[in-house]
């Protein structure tokens, strides 16, 4: 009985240290917004001094970077 009142405390203790997902999620937008227009510009001239189409587009790459940056901002 004992065994199992340990194994809750401890999993209730653990479950604390969670980041708050609309927290998250605002700073990933955020980041995303900012990093749009950035990767439009760099996909353009990429574009145009390659002269070829990229493989990934400017939202693909952008949500790359947001989702690079986002987990950085709550490592501790």
């Amino acid at each position: 009985m004992s065994d199992q009142s340990y194994i809750s405390h401890v999993h209730l203790k653990a479950s604390t240290k969670r980041t708050p997902k609309a927290e998250y999620a605002t700073y990933f937008t955020l980041i995303l917004i900012l990093a749009l227009p950035v990767q439009c510009l760099v996909w353009v001239g990429s574009a145009l001094r390659h002269m070829h189409i990229p493989a990934q587009g400017p939202l693909a790459r952008a949500l790359r970077d947001a989702e690079e940056i986002t987990p950085s901002i709550f490592r501790p």
